[in-house]
């Protein structure tokens, strides 16, 4: 079984732009959302995949995922995503001897942007690069999930 412990944060600046990648896009959407199971379809670079992700245990959750086709991938976000679809640029940035991904959100969340942090045990220590703002790990409205929900344009 995957583990993901991830922690997420504001972004309070650009200047992480100065070490980031180009970025890449990525569209998703949510199919099942309960306390108990989170299941969603993401496309990147006309690739596709199926995730299903357990309940949030402090910072951690189990997730599984899979590849499927993109054809089905287009198909399951047109008639079966909860709300909107999200769309966003991943940026991946390092930092010390971590991998930041900050995901500027377009359409609906447009001036939402993220930053992420995924650790190998809850309790790891890792840098704050200075463009990291508050940490909202916790904050149930920037879950993605809640995002298609309740996009942060409509907050």
């Amino acid at each position: 079984m995957a583990q993901e412990i991830e922690r997420k944060f504001l972004v309070r600046d650009h200047r992480w732009r100065d070490q980031a990648d180009a970025g890449e896009q990525l569209v998703q959407g949510y199919l099942v959302s309960s306390s108990a199971l989170t299941v969603r379809v993401r496309i990147r670079a006309r690739t596709a995949w199926l995730t299903l992700k357990g309940a949030s245990v402090g910072i951690s959750r189990s997730e599984f995922e899979y590849p499927i086709p993109l054809a089905d991938a287009e198909a399951m976000l047109a008639e079966f995503a909860l709300g909107p679809v999200i769309d966003k640029v991943r940026h991946r940035v390092p930092c010390g001897e971590h991998l930041w991904e900050v995901d500027v959100f377009a359409g609906e969340n447009a001036g939402l942007v993220l930053a992420e942090i995924e650790l190998t045990r809850p309790d790891e220590h890792f840098e704050h690069p200075p463009w990291v703002g508050s940490e909202v790990s916790a904050d149930p409205r920037y879950y993605n999930v809640n995002l298609a929900r309740h996009p942060y344009r409509r907050w």
